[in-house]
């Protein structure tokens, strides 16, 4: 069987395009789109991360300025902050990037950010509004996997879905952005009895544990289409997914590849949601 290749580019392209065009028309009427990036680490990937998506803002019309408050900083200091950044009309969003220091739960301080400003949905707030079915932003990354997959006319109503990881960023959020395009979903951990028989049985596997090379052809039914959320630092140093792909290429109908599936399209939504909230704030 020939597996498609779920690329995220052409995707991405054409939602920065769109964004682009927004926040230019924004800046037109004084009022770019204002993104801030709250940070209180060292850490070599975050700041990697940062660095991007302050690339990315400027590729698309949006101000982004970086807060370092020291690796240090207290989860009182955070908090501050977040309130500060919240109450100030200049600012449209707001970002907190992890890890945090030692001791500093993200639920506990991410409370303090808007949910209007809330553009990667991390508050248990933004949580709640996605549960809810409320308006909200969901988080980038889950809602990347439903975008690339109606991207690539994937189908998801009536499909059953096996989401592989029940974290607050992704599986919890993609399940219930799942079950608003009507799929059933399944959604699996490492309690999970029997991982292969559960997710072989779905349409869709999605693959968001952190662990490199976790799904394998065991896992995947012929014909399925499969979904690789994870970003694995190999000992190369090259990044890999949690889906070992030479496995399942050949069973698998379609597979995002890593890098280059679900990544550039969460990165062009964190910058879409950051000019809606600033549309909205006008």
């Amino acid at each position: 069987m020939d597996t498609t290749s779920l690329t995220g580019k052409d995707l991405a392209a054409a939602i920065n395009a769109d964004t682009k065009q927004r926040a230019a028309a924004l800046a037109e009427h004084g009022a770019a789109p204002r993104l801030v990036l709250v940070v209180a680490n060292d850490d070599p990937a975050s700041i990697w991360y940062v660095k991007s998506l302050n690339r990315a803002a400027e590729r698309n019309g949006i101000t982004c300025d970086t807060v370092d408050l020291g690796v240090e900083a207290s989860a009182a200091d955070i908090r501050a902050k977040l309130a500060e950044l919240s109450e100030d009309a200049s600012v449209d969003a707001i970002m907190l990037q992890t890890p945090l220091p030692k001791g500093v739960g993200l639920d506990d301080v991410s409370l303090a950010i808007t949910a209007a400003k809330d553009v990667d949905g991390v508050s248990p707030l933004s949580l709640g509004l996605l549960a809810t079915g409320l308006p909200g932003f969901p988080p980038a990354t889950a809602e990347a996997v439903v975008e690339l997959a109606k991207a690539h006319a994937v189908a998801l109503s009536g499909k059953h879905v096996a989401v592989v990881g029940r974290s607050n960023v992704v599986g919890k959020p993609l399940a219930q952005l799942l079950l608003a395009e009507n799929a059933t979903v399944t959604v699996c951990h490492s309690r999970t009895t029997d991982l292969p028989s559960v997710t072989s049985a779905a349409d869709i596997v999605v693959a968001a544990v952190g662990r490199a090379g976790l799904i394998t052809a065991e896992h995947v039914r012929e014909g399925a289409v499969v979904i690789d959320v994870g970003t694995n630092e190999g000992e190369d140093g090259n990044i890999t997914g949690d889906v070992d792909s030479a496995s399942v290429t050949g069973k698998a109908a379609a597979l995002s590849p890593v890098p280059g599936g679900v990544g550039p399209v969460t990165t062009a939504l964190l910058m879409r949601h950051v000019v809606q909230a600033a549309e909205n704030a006008r």
